[in-house]
């Protein structure tokens, strides 16, 4: 018997995500529409709106710079180590970027900025759990599982949330 698994599809400025749930906790925000999705994991699959109206909403006030922080019951499958690297990410303040290497010393694993990135790159909960804000160590934009065109977008969307919060309070 498959998992069931609820799903949404959101529309955003960086294109089509996929939200899924287990019932309980928010499991994915994939980069992909469902279609894409589906082809990848066979599930039960159901459609849903309640089962994932605060991820939806919470990410859409993200998106609309309302949000930086998201408050919302996670559970992600994956190794002990990449356990211990999603919840780092989710400690890098909004609107700042680690390299791998700080990421790593962060876990007190200092010198596997490589590993690190492997498990940067099986995140499952995109934007929630933000391995956007993650660069390389001389500060370029790399690796991405939705492209550095949404990564950098991301990057960038923060910083004008935050430009735009310090001129508010300006005034």
């Amino acid at each position: 018997m498959l998992e069931r698994r609820f799903y949404r599809e959101m529309p955003s400025p960086i294109g089509t995500l996929t939200l899924v749930s287990d019932g309980t906790h928010l499991n994915a925000v994939h980069m992909r529409t469902f279609a894409e999705v589906v082809a990848r994991e066979p599930r039960d699959w159901q459609e849903s709106t309640a089962h994932l109206a605060h991820a939806y909403d919470q990410l859409s006030a993200y998106f609309a710079g309302e949000r930086r922080d998201f408050t919302l019951p996670l559970r992600a499958d994956g190794t002990p180590f990449q356990q211990r690297v999603w919840t780092a990410l989710t400690r890098i303040p909004f609107a700042t970027t680690w390299s791998y290497g700080a990421l790593a010393a962060y876990i007190g694993a200092p010198g596997h900025a490589r590993a690190v990135g492997a498990a940067n790159g099986h995140n499952p909960i995109a934007i929630i759990v933000p391995c956007h804000r993650v660069i390389g160590a001389n500060g370029k934009l790399v690796g991405y599982g939705g492209g550095l065109d949404r990564k950098r977008w991301l990057l960038e969307h923060e910083a004008r949330a935050v430009a735009s919060a310090t001129q508010l309070t300006l005034v």
